[in-house]
């Protein structure tokens, strides 16, 4: 590798703000006319867009059932069993839900007794069987007491406490034009009002209804289908009903969200007039990554960070530890006596450098890849514009800083294998422990909060919610930081290393 230039310092030169900016052009000086670290950080930003081409071209799922978007726009899962008739004008429903059971895969062709925490057994107002249309509903749940939910995203907790035939509770939907209005009672007498809904769009005849829901149930990072069976007893009715008899099915049977029912299993219901038993299995809440795993996100194209990230702590090390090899560091320090500045004014440089080189990768990786993959058919999460600004220009901050922090590590090492080792442990393992599905959740929340690989929750576009019991894991694409404080660990890490390299700078000879 050629050594790189230096400019020699001049007796009587300026040291103080002149000598800084001095210091910094000789350091730019250095990285553009080596020829490896230009390559370098050039090949980091090709990297991010080659690896989004082959996220987006990998995928082609042009044919598949759409997926169901809500009111708010976002996608949701929308499949339950549902008992229903049409309600013209307003009226109200009334049920006491005395049973809610639910049953696991315990193996092939075998169902356990289990508890879903989020199975749903209750009344509910939709303007349509449509996937996605809008409703509201009330609900007795396995683990959360009474919820009234509304617009996939919206849930209002009432009384707590089971289900059971010596606890049994009273569900009430009321309709008053587009207004809905659920209330619970433990007696039928005394009413405790939940919560109020607002239907826009809801039209003059609604379907109304028993409905059960049962999501998969979530343990050892996976999912696995379950099935829920509720008794209704007592159901009165009141206002614009057409009468007649209760038709029941399954609401989205076909769609990507739904896992469908264990083996020997199926929706179904049997009774008439007041008492009914519903088995269903599905849900009714926003779409998660377990509940859609064939949607795509931001990170899924941004998978090139790994290689760039690589590359940019590969140069970031040599930036100090070439000086040190070839015995330039003498000359460097005789021509900038203040040895921190000198650090200083390499991390300004290399930082800047790797800044700029990320975000062109990243902004062509996202441009790009979205482009390609909805071309292709693949839903993708929608992002607002911010929220794409933020994981741009976050990914580039990320690999700038991780290349600091690597020319900070070359500093302490001054050895280019022990730095770059060092580097990468301390960075890029992080990433691939979240990478491996089978790491306990434990782990790999510990590791996104306290290593520097917490610094790519700002890739994290995706949204948790607590009504959805999912795998929340760095590998589905939910980090336990927020985005800019998990930044502002690596930063911390890059900081201190900083530290710590111009102190032992001071101490040693050069």
């Amino acid at each position: 590798m050629t050594a790189p230039a230096v400019t020699p310092h001049r007796p009587g030169e300026q040291v103080g703000r002149d000598g800084f900016l001095q210091s910094l052009h000789a350091e730019w000086t250095k990285f553009r006319t080596v020829r490896g670290w230009v390559t370098g950080m050039m090949a980091a930003a090709l990297m991010m867009v080659l690896f989004a081409l082959l996220a987006g071209a990998g995928g082609d799922r042009k044919g598949s059932p759409p997926v169901p978007v809500g009111p708010g726009g976002g996608p949701v899962t929308d499949s339950f069993y549902f008992v229903h008739q049409p309600l013209a004008g307003n009226g109200s429903i009334s049920v006491s839900v005395s049973a809610l059971k639910s049953g696991i895969p315990k193996g092939p062709g075998g169902l356990r007794p289990g508890t879903v925490p989020w199975a749903k057994a209750g009344l509910i107002v939709k303007e349509s069987t449509r996937q996605g249309s809008p409703y509201a509903a009330i609900m007795a749940t396995g683990s959360h007491g009474v919820r009234m939910q509304d617009g996939y995203v919206n849930d209002t907790a009432g009384p707590p406490g089971p289900v059971s035939a010596e606890s049994p509770r009273r569900l009430r939907l009321d309709r008053s034009g587009d207004t809905i209005t659920g209330y619970a009672s433990t007696d039928g007498t005394k009413w405790t009002k939940v919560g109020t809904a607002r239907l826009s769009g809801l039209g003059s005849t609604a379907r109304v209804g028993l409905f059960v829901a049962s999501p998969p149930a979530v343990g050892g990072g996976g999912t696995a289908g379950s099935v829920s069976t509720a008794t209704f007893e007592d159901l009165r009715t009141q206002g614009g009903w057409a009468g007649g008899n209760w038709t029941g099915g399954q609401v989205g049977a076909e769609s990507p969200g739904f896992a469908g029912y264990p083996d020997n299993a199926s929706g179904s219901f049997t009774g008439s007039d007041t008492r009914f038993t519903v088995t269903g299995a599905g849900d009714i809440a926003p779409a998660v990554r377990d509940s859609l795993p064939t949607g795509g996100h931001l990170r899924d194209l941004l998978v090139g960070t790994f290689a760039a990230l690589i590359a940019v702590i590969v140069v970031g090390a040599l930036f100090i530890t070439e000086e040190y090899r070839n015995k330039m560091i003498r000359l460097t320090m005789a021509a900038s006596p203040r040895r921190s500045r000198v650090l200083v004014a390499k991390a300004i440089v290399l930082g800047a450098v790797t800044f700029v080189a990320g975000l062109a990768g990243a902004a062509l990786a996202m441009t790009l890849g979205k482009r390609l993959a909805e071309g292709n058919g693949v839903y993708l999460f929608p992002a607002s514009s911010s929220t794409e600004l933020r994981v741009v220009l976050g990914t580039a901050a990320l690999l700038a800083t991780a290349s600091v922090l690597a020319l900070s590590v070359g500093a302490v090492f001054r050895h280019s294998a022990g730095a770059v080792t060092t580097a990468l442990v301390a960075t890029v393992l992080p990433y691939i422990l979240n990478a491996i599905p089978f790491v306990p959740a434990s782990v790999s929340k510990a590791v996104a909060t306290v290593t520097p690989g917490a610094a790519f929750a700002v890739q994290q576009t995706l949204v948790p919610y607590d009504q959805v019991a999912s795998n929340y894991t760095p590998y589905y694409g939910y980090y336990p930081l927020a985005p800019w404080v998990g930044f502002a660990v690596l930063a911390g890490y890059a900081v201190a290393s900083l530290a710590v390299a111009a102190v032992l700078l001071h101490r040693r000879d050069a």
